[in-house]
């Protein structure tokens, strides 16, 4: 990483997000108590590493020039609950089968990035809910408070960010404990198989795309490839959305390898698009951590509005430190992304593009359930891919929300999920998720997709 990459603007600190505008911050009635829980927080060890967060940095950069591809995936809101071994383990599964897909297919380096491990609150449309008269804080996820509707439960809690930091770490270490003892080994997939993948239509195709890879690793470790040994275990990586602010700050660090401050709650954090205001605060503490980070773009946001974001976000131009992951919806995006693109280009920065097909495409049907349906999902990950081919460049990833359980909440699929059948197992607190069966349709169709010519605005795959 470079001096500049890490040098932050004059003036900047961890605490000089305080002085900015804060959206989406949670009200907590007894303060001594936050700055209690803040301070044990900054005292406990960090749950990634600047040597974790350097390595991503460097892969992304190569993302950018078209040497690469990064998979993002995980839940739209993780609950403290979730913190199971099954639960870890099958969304390990789900990112590891969808990048072998994508490795065998494209040919290239596959970046794994997790919604994982902090992805613990959500942005609210509004402060307050009210039902049957009875007005409380809204959910903004477990990090600061209970879904219950009680006032004990929606009561931002400091003493959950504690909890949300242990529940993070552990998950970290069963993660790391599975990808460095053998449960990514590449020469053997066949383990990374979900009981309930037997029945899905899509289980062949993916079998034998695990037979292709396994000839392939058996040839070269039959001609004494150093290389194979170095295929027993993966690199996986995390990111959430920094919307937290306290927590984030607690969680930024110097360290001795390298110059500057890093944000080490997660080697990827990201802004969503309501506190993207390049005056804001999320802006503002982004601007000065060594990370990468992302930032999420949606319909309605002007030219000049991004050109000036990524000048705050990345003024030297690095490879490898802006993501600019855009969610327009399919019918949205031939319209919005090639001004995106166009602006974007005239800052000469090196921004790796990603799609996030999954948040403009949301519906409610007509029984109350908050649903997306598959072939919109793929219209907009289809119109995106030929966009960038359009103006020159390249879509260098991808971003779900996505589970590796067998849940029932999103439309369509190769078995055709109907509304009726989203009752069987809709689960989401939040946003609706692909299943397994869906999500590895989705990797198959992106391969399909980048092996096929430019289909000239087609949105089939």
């Amino acid at each position: 990483m470079t001096a500049s990459a890490s040098r932050p603007a004059p003036g900047w600190s961890p605490a000089s997000w305080q002085s900015r505008p804060a959206l989406q911050q949670a009200r907590y009635p007894d303060r001594p108590a936050l700055d209690a829980a803040l301070a044990e927080l900054a005292g406990l060890p960090p749950l990634v590493t600047s040597w974790e967060i350097h390595s991503l940095r460097k892969q992304l950069a190569a993302a950018a020039r078209g040497d690469g591809f990064l998979l993002q995936g995980g839940d739209c809101a993780e609950g403290f609950a979730d913190c199971q071994a099954d639960i870890i383990a099958n969304k390990l599964k789900i990112l590891l089968q969808m990048s072998l897909i994508l490795v065998q297919g494209l040919k290239q380096r596959v970046i794994r990035v997790g919604r994982i491990a902090g992805q613990y609150t959500k942005p609210r449309s509004t402060d307050l809910e009210t039902r049957d008269g009875l007005t409380l804080p809204s959910y903004r996820g477990d990090l600061i408070n209970g879904p219950d509707f009680t006032a004990a439960a929606r009561t931002p809690d400091p003493t959950r960010l504690l909890l949300g930091h242990g529940r993070a770490a552990l998950t970290l270490n069963f993660i790391r404990a599975l990808s460095e003892g053998g449960f990514a080994d590449l020469h053997h997939p066949e383990n990374w198989d979900l009981d309930f993948m037997a029945h899905s239509p899509s289980a062949q195709d993916y079998r034998k795309m695990v037979e292709a890879l396994g000839e392939s690793l058996r040839f070269l470790r039959a001609v004494g490839c150093s290389a194979s040994g170095e295929l027993a275990r993966v690199q996986f990586f995390t990111s959430h959305e920094a919307l937290h602010l306290p927590y984030e700050q607690a969680l930024t660090r110097q360290v001795r390898s390298f110059p500057g401050w890093f944000n080490l709650s997660a080697h990827l954090p990201w802004i969503g698009l309501r506190t993207a205001d390049p005056d804001g605060a999320h802006v503002e503490f982004m601007s000065g951590i060594a990370n990468p980070v992302g930032v999420k773009l949606g319909s309605g946001l002007s030219p000049e509005w991004l050109e000036a974001l990524v000048a705050r976000l990345n003024p030297h131009r690095e490879p490898g430190r802006l993501v600019l992951i855009h969610r327009f919806g399919a019918d949205q995006i031939a319209r919005e992304l090639p001004k995106m693109i166009a602006a974007v280009n005239r800052t000469g920065n090196p921004v790796l593009w990603v799609c996030d097909p999954m948040h403009g495409n949301t519906e409610t049907t007509a029984s109350g359930y908050k649903t997306r349906r598959f072939d919109r999902i793929l219209a907009e990950l289809s119109l995106a891919f030929d966009i960038h081919r359009e103006l020159g460049g390249h879509l260098g990833g991808v971003h779900f929300e996505l589970t590796g359980d067998d849940v029932t909440e999103c439309l369509g699929g190769a078995r055709g999920l109907d509304e009726v059948g989203l009752e069987r197992a809709y689960r989401t607190q939040v946003d609706p998720r692909l299943n397994y069966e869906q999500a590895l349709e989705m990797a198959m169709a992106i391969v399909r997709k980048l092996r096929a010519p430019m289909s000239g605005g087609s949105v089939n795959l």
